[in-house]
């Protein structure tokens, strides 16, 4: 009797207990349809849920009285709402969600390797999603070096005028100085950096994330510049099936093909890009062709294994084959160039890569917060530049064991890095002097780090972070890396970042710098390259205002870094390269300022602008300091965008202008008719140019979608080749001793259209 007693007590006290609880439940929707995955929470409570695939969410036992509640979703405009809930309620909360052209709500792991949003983050992250990509450039052709175009203050630096190898410079540094990750792993530095880069298609890419000034702290050597995080897409979130192809009138193709697959145990997709360009044209009649051929092709795959502990294991391959080639026409008709590569007479240039990738996250089953972020990667090169052959092969393994803590207002991240480096090529670089004569001699490094950094929140508009890191190499020792970070909020509107650090850079010259193996310049190591190093200082203030119903963002970075020890080619004789350490000093600075807009109608606006200087300081013969500009440093660069979205007509049209200022140059001389180098040099600072592109999209139903463009839409093109020697009347064609390719600052390659097509199977 007693038993039933107390059973009967229990229930009527959870019977009113329920009954003094209430249900909040809803929709949530957007522009697209319904968002899964948007999280509902009631402030001030660890009452929370997510939605579900169709938008669906459900709060319960939630107590009676006044509540906030706060909906977020990736993307779009977070919504606050105060509610009243009375006993027993079941209240209905649907909302429909606006989309953040601003960018403030997406989430970012790169300036601390947590995730977080970009208005919360205490380091200036930029932001660049694959949507906003694909609006302004072309899917099928796009790569991260089209995207990082759209960022203020990046450019692409183009170091070969036959190849057009290319690379990825922040605020004026050359692109060895930027570090490249996947899903916040190291994987595209050295040797891959030259031409990897071109091979991450955008149907890859989710977003990709960039921070400007040193990350050594976090991400080691080669993040003295800044840091492209290349997050790759969620298989969940893919269509069954999408396919993309592009053609040009310069007759060339891009393609992307992509299916899904989704199992109880696992989810993943795999993929297909491929690129071909197959045509010659020499509007500059210098005898080479204004562009590239190439076949390339790119597979890849990425899956998402759903353990039972709910901890994530992520997995994700990669295979790159491209044939680059390009030269003299006779070189290039007919594919010429297979029986023609190393050829004295005939001038080209032909470059097979071959480059495989793993890489991703591996959540340990514990009680604390551990997990590895992995990558094993190959890059295999085989190449001839005219009679020069040059062959590399660099294999990299890398693991990062991160542990995660949170203690009250504190944030701790302590990490571990191991990596294993092997580089080989045909040059002097692995190449060892011994009583018989040389012998091959690999680079093989082990690279060992540790780093540490706490972000304590002091309160609710202030936060610090500090950090540091301690690697080892065998050649130059211990190496320690520390920053610190403040992030203070003066008014709801306005963010106030600082960034104070120093970077390091280990270098590897032979896998970096391109000019070495084109033109025929000697190069010399006139010693024992030391490690540069450098000291950032930087501030950025954020300011949000609204206009009417239009809404908008102001953002001003300032910044400086001093750097020793720096390497800086000297191509002062016309026959040589040198590189040494400077003995002096070397230094950027500049400010940027950029503008993003969204009005009421369907218009988004983005205005940035950048100017700086980057100089080199060192004794002369006197010893008294000179300081002298850093080559191919543009002294300022722009870059605005426009889209204007017709809801009812389902178009979009996108605007894009990028303006280039003066930089200096390489002191060349051209040739007379008779050979001979001409008394007055070709311009050592460039003049300023722009570049605009228009693009405009059209949907339909069934998940098509069709675009088209013009790119170099008033046909821009290098006043002059960026080739010098290549007329010498007594060598062949790129064979002269004066021959060289360095002279590369702006595009050759004319006004394209393109016509593409997209369909999804969703």
């Amino acid at each position: 009797m007693r038993k039933v007693v107390i059973c009967t007590v229990l229930v009527t006290c959870y019977a009113i207990q329920s009954m003094a609880q209430a249900t909040l439940q809803g929709v949530l929707k957007g522009e697209e349809g319904p968002l899964p995955g948007a999280t509902v929470q009631i402030l001030g409570t660890d009452i929370g849920t997510a939605a579900d695939v169709n938008g669906f969410y459900q709060l319960k036992n939630i107590p009676a009285g006044d509540h906030k509640v706060e909906i977020r979703a990736v993307g779009y405009k977070p919504i606050q709402k105060s509610i009243s809930l009375e006993r027993g309620d079941i209240r209905d909360l649907s909302v429909f969600m606006e989309v953040d052209n601003l960018g403030l709500e997406e989430i970012v792991i790169t300036g601390t390797m947590q995730p977080t949003y970009v208005s919360k983050s205490p380091i200036k992250v930029d932001v660049i999603t694959s949507e906003y990509m694909n609006t302004f450039t072309p899917a099928a052709a796009s790569s991260i070096v089209e995207g990082v175009k759209l960022v203020n203050g990046i450019q692409e630096v183009v170091a070969c005028g036959v190849c057009f190898t290319n690379s990825i410079s922040i605020n004026g540094l050359p692109g060895p100085y930027t570090a490249i990750l996947m899903d916040g792993t190291p994987i595209y530095g050295n040797l891959a950096s030259v031409y990897g880069l071109n091979g991450i298609p955008s149907m890859l890419i989710e977003r990709f994330e960039v921070i400007k000034g040193p990350s050594s702290t976090l991400y080691g050597s080669e993040a003295v510049a800044g840091v492209i995080n290349i997050i790759t897409k969620d298989p969940d979130k893919q269509p069954k099936f999408s396919i993309d192809i592009m053609g040009t009138t310069h007759m060339e193709s891009f393609g992307n093909i992509a299916g899904t697959i989704k199992t109880d145990k696992a989810s993943g997709f795999i993929g297909l890009n491929y690129a071909y360009i197959n045509d010659f044209d020499d509007e500059n009649e210098d005898g080479f062709g204004d562009n590239i051929n190439m076949d390339r092709y790119s597979f890849f795959t990425k899956w998402e294994i759903k353990r039972k502990s709910k901890r994530k294991f992520s997995i994700a391959a990669k295979y790159y084959h491209e044939d680059r080639r390009n030269g003299v026409e006779e070189f290039l008709a007919d594919r010429n160039y297979r029986d023609l590569r190393g050829s004295d007479e005939v001038y080209g240039e032909s470059i097979y890569t071959n480059r495989a990738e793993i890489f991703g996250t591996y959540q340990l089953n514990t009680s604390e917060n551990f997990k590895i972020d992995y990558s094993l990667s190959a890059h295999d090169q085989n190449s001839y530049y005219g009679a020069d052959f040059y062959k590399a092969n660099q294999n990299i393994a890398f693991a990062n064991l991160i542990w995660d803590k949170q203690l009250g207002n504190h944030n701790l991240l302590v990490g571990m890095t191991n990596r294993v480096q092997q580089y080989d090529d045909n040059t002097v670089a692995t190449q060892d002097s011994v009583a018989s004569g040389t012998i091959n001699k690999p680079d093989n490094q082990y690279i060992p780090g540790l780093f540490a950094q706490n972000e304590w929140e002091l309160s609710e508009n202030f936060t610090a972070l500090a950090g540091a890191r301690l690697d080892h190499y065998d050649l130059h020792g211990f190496i320690i890396s520390p920053r610190l970070n403040l992030k203070f909020k003066p008014a709801p509107s306005t963010t106030i970042r600082t960034n104070f650090g120093t970077g390091f850079r280990v270098v590897n010259l032979f896998t970096e710098d391109h000019a070495f193996i084109t033109g025929q310049r000697e190069v010399v190591i006139a010693e024992a390259l030391k490690p540069e190093r450098s000291l950032n200082g930087a501030i950025n203030v954020n300011h949000l205002y609204t206009i009417g119903n239009g809404q908008g963002m102001i953002d001003i970075d300032a910044y400086y870094t001093y750097f020793e020890n720096k390497i800086i080619p000297n191509y002062d004789d016309p026959n040589t390269i040198v590189y040494a350490n400077t003995t002096g000093h070397a230094l950027t600075k500049g400010i940027g300022f950029n503008v993003n807009h969204d009005f009421y109608w369907p218009l988004s606006l983005s205005l940035g602008f950048n100017w700086q200087k980057a100089t080199e300081t060192e004794p002369d013969a006197n010893g008294e300091d000179v300081a002298r500009n850093i080559e191919f440093a543009q002294e300022y660069s722009g870059v605005a965008t426009l889209n204007y979205r017709l809801k009812k007509a389902k178009m979009t049209f996108a605007y894009t202008a990028r303006i280039t200022g003066p930089m200096t140059l390489p002191e060349v001389f051209d040739l007379d008719e008779n050979g001979n180098a001409m008394t007055t040099a070709r311009p050592t600072i460039s003049k300023p140019y722009s570049f605009h592109n228009i693009q405009i999209s059209k949907d339909f139903a069934n998940g098509l979608n069709l675009y088209a463009g013009v790119q170099n839409l008033f046909d821009y093109r290098q006043p002059v080749t960026p080739l010098v020697g290549y007329n010498d009347p007594n060598a062949n064609i790129g064979f002269s001793n004066a021959f060289d390719t360095s002279y590369a600052y702006a595009p050759i390659h004319g006004r394209e259209l393109y016509l593409g097509i997209k369909w999804s199977l969703k």
